[in-house]
């Protein structure tokens, strides 16, 4: 405990370790969920629109999600890998366009 300056105390060196811990590599899994949803907009914009009435009359309602990515025409599959690879230090288990329910 000597590295650390005398008033932080035995609370706040556990506390710094926990959050020292965070800052390394995730799981390979974990990075795979965290990057498919990345990758799924570099493939093309997203979206959903809604109409319907009520006792308020009629409503719509319209949201568009479009990526950088997509717009700068990356392959969704390199920006996958990259993705996995930069949060976990490893390549993903099996390719992107393996993963089940993909349809970029």
């Amino acid at each position: 405990m000597t590295l650390l300056a005398p008033h932080i105390g035995l609370l706040g060196a556990l506390a710094m370790l926990a959050l020292l811990a965070t800052c390394g590599p995730m799981s390979v899994e974990r990075a795979e969920e965290a990057c498919y949803e990345r990758a799924r907009l570099a493939a093309g914009p997203r979206g959903m629109v809604a109409v319907g009435t009520g006792s308020g009359g009629p409503s719509s309602k319209v949201r568009l999600t479009i990526s950088s990515e997509w717009l700068q025409g990356k392959d969704p599959a390199e920006l996958y890998n990259s993705c996995v690879y930069r949060k976990s230090g490893q390549l993903p288990r099996r390719p992107l366009y393996d993963r089940p329910g993909w349809k970029g």
